[in-house]
């Protein structure tokens, strides 16, 4: 096995009186890609840190090979003291006259070298800070959360710049389809300690549940011991004169053991606050243009989003995604065409600033508004410690400024604000920033099972892949495309083709069923709707109705607590009754949205 370039060996760090990290540590050889993961909170920064000579720990042992070059990405660069981007970029090389090297990344990246580092955007400081690491050509590559803020196509050039690399690496990071695409081992930081596994991160989570059953029946055993040795003191020693001191000293250290047995952390519990049903059109575009000067944003939009829809919404930076969710929620108004947002729409707002955030508010305040112990979630209040724990946070947390919250606890503490109010549409502006990989599945979870329409952003593939129903992606000049699946169906529809690469006709690159559509709609335009489809038309809302009131009395009849026992016979036909006119109701409502769709279309 080739000797590590670099060394962490009985690490420990103490915060707050608690040890952060207590005897962790990990190695990476030449060419080795090694994912650290973790919960948030868990340490994972602070110990790249570290590693990176940034901060010393209390005890433990840093080693770096002789002559070895490091090169660290901080989640939040420091700019100051550089006047432009080269200035930045070219203070991070080994050899000041490979400045090429420096200018060909910066392009590479989009940045131009007279760049002034301190006016610079989120991703276009990301993009800066990458071009300076990766100019600098390191033997070790510390990385942290290196594609926060970075849109779509960077992420896919930063993945392939990064596998062409021989460098070592370590990499932090959210990104699921990144981790899966570099890693080749895992260190897993958790409750103060690392674990390796040398297999890459698509192994991770299995052989982390099989960790954790390990310990629970290790904790069992454990249990039952006490239990054995407790049992004897009741019983054993009372028998006797004389107490057998060695006894009672075991019996003491095993309650040490247990009581000191580092318990797996909590779980973050999420559960979106659900309004009323919406109408099935949710939010309609009809020829939607909306442009910044002469640039369009965009262009002839016509889009229906249906209730129960997820659709994830890509593109590069600055290709208008914020804007296009803006006129879908009717916040700001197209330049011309229209947009209207269905009828009874109870939305919900999560932005990727955090600007509903008051950094000098604390945590309790701010999930209270102020309005003292309680928090309304829903329809009932719960105490806000109670609600606190549900999304990680420690009681002794109450009365910490927000400002001095970690990225991954203001993320979820937006959401914690956003998911106790009612809604049935969910507008999400990138929220997998900062959140760990646990509170993403869950995060997932809560999605796939929410009863209303949601709007995403998101730069993250695999969680588009996990949550979207359609995505619609920037296809230049304004031009928004919906693709029915997640981003890897988008790829797939799209012949292959990366949002990054440049096509001469879009219309090569339309899926077919795209082309299929715009057929149709060609053709229906040309023609009234039918007798018949304009009758049915006209019937089908007294239909919905009466089947929606006839609902309601076999749900009357069957909440009767006594039905079943009373009439076995009527309980059942009462039930069939139930499940006939529920999928008579949902065939009837598919086929007036149909309808009206196609009527519109005229």
């Amino acid at each position: 096995m080739a000797p590590p370039l670099l060394l962490l060996q009985d690490i420990t760090l103490t915060l707050g009186g608690k040890p952060l990290l207590d005897g962790v540590g990990f190695s990476v050889s030449a060419g080795e890609r090694v994912c650290l993961v973790g919960r948030n909170g868990s340490g994972k920064s602070t110990l790249l840190r570290i590693a990176a000579g940034e901060i010393l720990p209390d005890s433990g042992t840093r080693f770096l090979q002789p002559g070895c070059s490091l090169r660290y990405l901080p989640q939040e660069p420091d700019f100051s003291g550089f006047d432009t981007a080269m200035d930045y970029v070219v203070d991070g090389l080994t050899d000041p006259s490979q400045e090429w090297r420096a200018s060909v990344m910066l392009d590479a990246l989009g940045m131009s070298p007279t760049d002034t580092p301190a006016t610079l955007s989120g991703g276009e400081a990301r993009r800066c800070a990458l071009a300076r690491v990766l100019a600098a050509e390191p033997d070790v590559l510390l990385l942290d959360e290196p594609t926060n803020h970075l849109d779509m196509p960077t992420i896919e050039w930063l993945e392939k710049e990064l596998l062409s690399l021989r460098t070592a690496m370590v990499i932090i990071s959210h990104d699921r389809r990144l981790l899966e695409t570099l890693s080749r081992s895992v260190v897993w930081l958790d409750r103060g300690t690392t674990r390796r596994l040398d297999q890459g991160f698509e192994r991770f989570e299995t052989w982390r549940e099989e960790v954790l059953e390990q310990e629970e029946r290790d904790a069992h055993k454990l249990d039952r011991q006490i239990a054995r040795e407790e049992d004897w003191m009741r019983y054993g020693v009372t028998g006797r004169r004389k107490r057998n001191v060695r006894r009672v000293a075991e019996l003491a250290a095993l309650r040490t053991t247990r009581k000191d047995s580092v318990q797996p952390q909590g779980t973050v519990t999420l559960a979106a606050q659900t309004s009323g049903q919406s109408g099935k059109l949710v939010t309609v575009a009809e020829n939607a243009c909306k442009s910044w000067g002469e640039r369009p944003i965009v262009s002839d939009l016509d889009l229906r989003v249906l209730r129960g829809d997820r659709m994830g919404i890509v593109g590069a930076n600055g290709a208008g995604k914020t804007t296009l969710l803006r006129l879908l929620t009717g916040v700001d108004q197209p330049d011309s065409g229209k947009v209207t947002l269905g009828p009874s729409v109870a939305m919900v707002t999560l932005d990727q600033q955090r600007k509903a955030l008051d950094s000098a508010r604390t945590l309790s305040d701010t999930l209270t508004g102020g309005g003292g112990e309680m928090v309304q979630v829903g329809d009932e209040k719960r105490h806000v410690i109670g609600y606190m724990k549900d999304f990680l946070f420690r009681p002794e947390q109450a009365r910490t400024p927000v400002g001095r919250l970690s990225g991954g606890e203001r993320g979820r503490l937006m959401l914690a604000c956003a998911l106790a109010r009612p809604s049935n549409l969910l507008v999400l502006d990138e929220p997998t920033n900062d959140l760990d990989l646990e509170t993403l599945d869950l995060l997932q979870e809560m999605l796939a099972s929410y009863d209303g329409t949601v709007l995403l952003v998101s730069h993250d593939r695999d969680f588009l892949d996990r949550v979207a129903t359609s995505v619609l992606a920037a296809t230049g000049d304004g031009v928004w495309t919906e693709y029915a699946g997640g981003y890897s169906d988008m790829l797939a529809q799209r012949g292959g083709v990366a949002l990054d690469e440049r096509v001469a006709a879009v219309v090569e690159h339309t899926p077919a069923i795209a082309v299929a559509t715009k057929n149709s709609s060609s053709k229906i335009a040309t023609r009234k709707l039918s007798y018949k489809d304009q009758l049915a038309l006209d019937k089908l809302p007294k239909q919905i109705a009466e089947l929606e009131t006839t609902i309601k009395t076999f749900r009357e009849k069957l909440a009767n607590a006594d039905l079943y026992a009373r009439d076995p016979k009527a309980f059942a036909k009462f039930t069939d009754a139930l499940d006939k006119a529920e999928r008579e109701l949902t065939t009837t409502e598919e086929q007036w949205l149909e309808l009206e769709v196609k009527r519109e279309a005229l």
